[in-house]
């Protein structure tokens, strides 16, 4: 039991977390909870806009933690807003480490319809990016064949490698174990190496985790209870990734050639919530 603790807790070591452009006031509530050179994605939401977004990042920064701006391919209207983008991060120093996603819309608002046309324009290296996180799908895409989202997680890995830049693969949160083990096992298997960061959600309501699955298409509410470990006759509460990450770091163990893998905390409960909880999965195992 001992091990399984340390296994899980290891696991969560160097976790990466996200946050909105609004976040800046419950990020530096969850400062005190989150240790310094923690990668913090800021997201690039429709209801946000570039000063939000860049103001979030220079607070990443200054708070010491490593600022992880998202790039929405689908919500970029031209080059010039891309271009715009980077250099405004640029000058708060919150440039270096980016992730380039496909984002919500049914259609580009401008000339990148995901992330792979984003990382083939050059202007990542010309905006002095050094390493892009891209997007994986353990459980699929409620919109995109799987075999397309393989392609294009084989296309952006050679792409970023061409372009000397470093690559992670970020992936959805997942309630499931054994699915996300699956991927990582196709992943390597298809030659790809580098890092992945699995998604999970941070400690959330059970109502409201119900729901995010229901709109990213991540399983079914019946799925979600089995592997998750809550009962769809109780969802007053709330549930955190305790049983997910002990599950997967077992799995892990028996993975061969599984590389190197993290977590990536959903803050769907809020960032004190889930850096409180990080803090507190690492402390279990000392």
């Amino acid at each position: 039991m001992a091990h399984e603790h340390t296994a899980a807790a290891d696991l969560v070591k160097g976790f990466s977390l996200e946050m909105t452009g609004k976040d800046i006031e419950p990020l530096r509530e969850a400062a005190p909870f989150i240790p310094q050179g923690t990668r913090v994605n800021v997201t690039f939401l429709g209801n946000e806009d570039l000063q939000m977004r860049v103001a979030a990042s220079a607070e990443v920064k200054r708070l010491g933690f490593v600022p992880v701006p998202h790039l929405s391919a689908r919500r970029l209207h031209d080059e010039d807003e891309l271009a715009t983008f980077l250099d405004e991060l640029a000058k708060v120093d919150a440039a270096e480490h980016v992730f380039s996603v496909g984002g919500d819309p049914a259609e580009p608002l401008g000339p990148f319809p995901d992330a792979l046309t984003v990382i083939k324009s050059g202007a990542l290296q010309k905006a002095g990016v050094k390493s892009v996180a891209i997007s994986g799908y353990p459980e699929g895409h409620p919109d995109i064949a799987e075999n397309v989202l393989w392609e294009h997680l084989e296309a952006k890995s050679a792409a970023l490698a061409e372009a000397g830049l470093d690559a992670t693969i970020l992936t959805q949160f997942s309630f499931d174990a054994d699915a996300v083990l699956a991927w990582i096992a196709e992943v390597r298997r298809r030659g790809i190496t580098a890092p992945i960061r699995v998604g999970i959600p941070g400690p959330a309501g059970i109502k409201r985790l119900l729901g995010y699955a229901k709109r990213f298409g991540v399983g079914s509410s019946a799925g979600i209870v089995k592997k998750y470990g809550f009962s769809l006759t109780h969802l007053i509460g709330s549930a955190g990734p305790d049983k997910f990450v002990a599950d997967l770091a077992a799995g892990l163990a028996q993975l061969p050639n599984a590389g190197e893998v993290g977590v990536h905390l959903y803050t769907f409960g809020g960032l004190k919530a889930s850096a409180q909880w990080a803090s507190a999965a690492q402390e279990a195992s000392a």
